[in-house]
């Protein structure tokens, strides 16, 4: 594997403590997002959890034309910068074209690349031309030793800082499956993120939006941590079932600590 990743204050990779990126998965209005990763980070405090606060400001990818998409790149980078130097945080969010590395760059820590995009070559190259870290997820139409290809792309602008995210994979329509070995397969080029929420997602499966099973998203979890995962990616929100962006899988804010007290028990027992 491939070192350690900085991100903000925070650092993600073996010998580590397990670390979080979580947050809701869009931003919604400045005082909910503000407000939600305060309780966060409080959260994590008190838990010595590293986090990293994640929410997107542009959803580019929802099923449907009439989904929320978030107040897009001006305000939402607005927002984030409000959230790094209100909370404290290191701030991550997805980028969708290479025009949106740059500016995006001013504001976060980290760049995240959706999995639908972990193969576009002139994306991939324009976040690593940022020499910001990027959280690449996997495609759930790739194999775990194709993303050695993907980090490479990263890595060719001189940047170093490459994570890989793993977050289910295709098992006929509207169903996801995980393959945990893939963690300890891509663990030979960069530090692993294991996306807990999304992978429970069915994909297309309540219609014009995403379905899931939010109900799994424990059990996960902790195979994940117990497989070797470096980072966990949860998306949270206060009240899961208004949350205007993958409702049925984010993750409950009043079920967080219990998450997090458990995986970070099973992290300390593997790393021994």
């Amino acid at each position: 594997m491939s070192g350690i990743v900085q991100v903000g204050t925070e650092r993600i990779g073996r010998g580590e403590p397990l670390a979080l990126i979580a947050g809701p998965c869009v931003i919604e209005s400045r005082d909910h997002t503000l407000a939600l990763a305060d309780a966060i980070a409080c959260i994590c405090r008190n838990l010595h959890v590293p986090l990293i606060f994640k929410a997107s400001f542009d959803k580019a990818n929802r099923s449907s034309i009439s989904s929320f998409r978030g107040p897009g790149l001006a305000d939402g980078l607005a927002i984030l910068a409000d959230v790094g130097r209100e909370v404290g945080v290191p701030v991550i969010s997805d980028i969708h074209d290479a025009a949106q590395a740059a500016p995006a760059a001013e504001v976060l820590d980290c760049l995240q690349l959706p999995a639908f995009l972990c193969r576009q070559t002139d994306l991939l190259l324009a976040a690593g031309e940022t020499q910001k870290p990027v959280n690449i997820k996997k495609g759930q139409f790739m194999a775990p030793e194709e993303m050695e290809h993907v980090v490479a792309k990263v890595r060719s602008t001189g940047n170093e800082n490459v994570l890989l995210t793993e977050r289910g994979t295709f098992f006929g329509y509207h169903r996801l499956v995980n393959d945990m070995t893939s963690i300890q397969r891509m663990s030979a080029y960069a530090p692993v993120v294991f996306d807990a929420t999304h992978s429970c997602q069915l994909p297309g499966g309540a219609g014009a939006q995403s379905g899931g099973l939010r109900q799994f998203v424990p059990t996960l979890a902790h195979a994940a941590v117990a497989a070797g995962c470096d980072a966990l990616f949860l998306e949270v929100h206060d009240n899961p079932e208004s949350a205007k962006s993958d409702a049925a899988t984010v993750f409950p804010l009043d079920k967080l600590s219990a998450i997090l007290d458990t995986c970070a028990r099973i992290a300390n027992c593997v790393r021994l």
